[in-house]
């Protein structure tokens, strides 16, 4: 089975739990009359809309370099994860205010429904089935090297943890009774406020990559330890380093012998190249610009 095979097998999956999800969702936050189900629902449906983009954008970024993309289209998943980002700020943003108003009204003296307990079977039910998606989705994208599928997965962990914060807000007003059924939109705010941090850790490494940002300094600092360590090399400079979707792509000067013959030269540029590969990925785009060492 090829890498995009697998991607769409494990994001289908979760397509379908997330489809039974939300509709259990939106029906137990209707019966139960739940602003926190119904918040947990919306999260949900994000999700499964993360879902139809991961399964669009996966197939345009496996396709190989072409005559109009020299370094093929592995950015296309890198879009999908800001894709993902986004979708969650607008879900977090809807179910932050969605949750103050009715707090708002709550507090100028509206009574507020005490939420059922099939809106509290809902959330438990969720906690447990999004777990395990994260969980597998997660495993899947590490070995696969897909950061959609890692954003998706941490798009699954924070549905389960926004269901935690509606379970504790419903089982409290449950508990508690009626003078406390504000617990429940309480939780629906700190809901959307769980996915508005998750949204963040997404954006902010696919804005970095898409505004060609280097690897970390440990990796650049790396890089410049395997190139110093093939005999004969000195002086590595001149480091570039990007992401291209789930390639790495470093560029480095190195100076050699002015007297060495090409052949040896060359069979130098190969080492570290082979060695850059071994640590960064077999797919890793390398270019080596090769300079004769400076006469003290």
């Amino acid at each position: 089975m090829t890498r995009e095979n697998d991607i769409y097998t494990t994001t289908l999956v979760g397509s379908v739990a997330n489809v039974a999800l939300t509709t259990f969702k939106f029906i137990a936050g209707i019966l139960g009359g739940s602003a926190a189900m119904m918040a947990d629902a919306v999260h949900s449906l994000s999700d499964f809309v993360t879902d139809l983009v991961v399964l669009a954008f996966v197939h345009v970024s496996a396709k190989p370099q072409d005559k109009s993309h020299d370094y093929g289209h592995g950015k296309f998943e890198t879009l999908a994860t800001f894709i993902i980002g986004l979708a969650l700020v607008a879900a977090a943003t809807g179910i932050i205010v969605s949750g103050a108003l009715r707090l708002i009204h709550w507090m100028q003296g509206a009574p507020l429904r005490l939420p059922g307990r099939l809106a509290l079977w809902a959330a438990l039910v969720s906690i447990l089935v999004k777990e395990l998606l994260y969980h597998y989705t997660r495993s899947r994208g590490k070995a696969l090297r897909s950061q959609a599928l890692v954003a998706n997965a941490w798009h699954h962990r924070s549905d389960a943890l926004s269901s935690v914060a509606a379970a504790v807000g419903i089982g409290g007003a449950l508990l508690l009774g009626e003078q406390w059924a504000v617990l429940d939109p309480v939780a629906s705010v700190v809901v959307g406020l769980m996915l508005m941090k998750v949204s963040w850790d997404l954006l902010k490494p696919s804005v970095g990559e898409l505004s060609e940002g280097s690897l970390s300094d440990e990796a650049e600092h790396e890089i410049e330890q395997i190139v110093s360590s093939v005999p004969g090399v000195s002086e590595p400079h001149n480091l570039r380093t990007r992401h291209i979707g789930n390639r790495v792509a470093i560029e480095a000067h190195i100076r050699l012998d002015g007297d060495m013959p090409l052949r040896e030269a060359h069979e130098a540029a190969s080492a570290i190249e082979r060695q850059l590969k071994a640590r960064f990925g077999h797919d890793a785009l390398i270019t080596i610009h090769m300079e004769p060492r400076k006469e003290s």
